[in-house]
């Protein structure tokens, strides 16, 4: 299931880390492993909310 794409990472709270990772294997499958300009900038900030999302204890110390 796909999510309506936000433009902060602020929102990250809002979703879990799996639903992020959901999203961002959806964009690799659609793209076919080759991200347009506009699609690498959509990888970025999916990355960067994923990584406000994930778990304090499953975060590298």
């Amino acid at each position: 299931m796909l999510h309506t794409m936000s433009t902060t990472v602020a929102a990250a709270s809002e979703r879990s880390a799996a639903e992020v990772n959901e999203e961002i294997r959806a964009l690799w499958r659609r793209s076919g492993g080759r991200l347009t300009t506009e699609q690498r900038a959509e990888y970025q900030r999916l990355v960067m909310e994923w990584a406000a999302a994930v778990p304090q204890s499953h975060r590298a110390a």
